[in-house]
């Protein structure tokens, strides 16, 4: 992708690793993560919605109804336990992308978007603190709505491409997109309301809210990569790229990912949607390039 250096200006910090404890979630078992996150699990209740994008297959070895999947064992960084609070922000090559990244998204949508507040980008080695509560690196990428922030372990790029088979910068990019446009349903008010009809539903009605809220994440990550354009004028998408996020969006889709695990797809417990569904909204913003057409929730999906 063709992308120019982020602006300074953007809010961006990396947090290091925390070494300090975690409710329920400082053992180093699958079940201590899940324990520790159950706020987050338990978000669209709980104000902070189903957040995450993208994880490992074992999140559904705890069944139906959970909501989590786990990004792998975090970082294999050996300098990852000196490391404090407040190191360098975009020091490492993975850093400085998801940087150009976040700084292009800001650039598009506030083009877009009258009086657009940007969110917050929030690096973290292994585990550190969201406003959503814990933040570890086994649960992959997620945007927390309580402080408007992006929390990224940049050691998931490398699990996209190894374990999901997702490799290219075009496949980060639509991770970091992807999180941006959970922010726009922020500032829109989509997640609000999304938030009060989950209240009042069942599980399962819950869980197809969410999935059309992750259907429109990736609808809106789509329209930026379709009309964002570098300072001398050309697209940010290079040949390519389009077929590297779509086979992002093809392995991370619930179906495929359940049936990774061994297990029968379930649809009623799916909150991001198929591998099909999640490929048809990225498409249709790449596609379109218009943010109207990314209404998740007045189609057919």
């Amino acid at each position: 992708m063709r992308l120019d250096d982020y602006d300074p200006g953007d809010d961006i910090r990396d947090l290091g690793r925390s070494g300090g404890g975690f409710s329920g979630g400082g053992g180093g078992g699958l079940g201590g993560l899940l324990i520790g996150f159950l706020p987050m699990l338990l978000g669209r209740k709980m104000g902070c919605g189903t957040i995450l994008l993208i994880g490992a297959a074992a999140f559904f070895l705890l069944g139906p109804g959970a909501n989590m999947f786990s990004g792998g064992s975090g970082t294999a960084d050996p300098m990852a336990d000196s490391r404090g609070a407040n190191t360098q922000a975009c020091d490492t090559e993975g850093e400085r992308f998801a940087c150009n990244v976040f700084s292009s998204t800001n650039k598009f949508w506030g083009s877009q978007i009258r009086g657009y507040q940007e969110p917050k980008l929030r690096f973290f080695t292994d585990r550190n603190q969201s406003g959503c509560g814990a933040a570890q690196a086994a649960m992959g990428p997620f945007y927390c709505p309580a402080d408007q922030g992006i929390y990224l372990d940049t050691a998931f790029f490398g699990e996209l491409a190894q374990r999901f088979g997702a490799a290219g910068d075009a496949a980060q990019a639509y991770v970091v997109a992807h999180e941006v446009g959970h922010h726009i349903q922020t500032v829109s008010g989509i997640s609000e309301q999304v938030r009060q009809a989950q209240q009042r539903a069942s599980q399962a009605e819950g869980n197809a809210l969410q999935v059309r809220m992750e259907l429109q994440a990736d609808c809106y990550a789509g329209v930026w990569a379709a009309r964002a354009k570098t300072n001398d004028g050309q697209s940010v998408m290079e040949p390519g790229d389009m077929e590297e996020a779509m086979r992002a969006a093809n392995a991370i889709g619930d179906d495929t990912l359940m049936r990774s695990a061994g297990q029968r797809p379930v649809p009623e417990s799916f909150t991001h949607g198929t591998s099909e569904q999640r490929m048809t909204w990225l498409r249709r913003g790449l596609q379109s390039g218009d943010p109207r057409q990314c209404d998740a929730f007045g189609t057919n999906i």
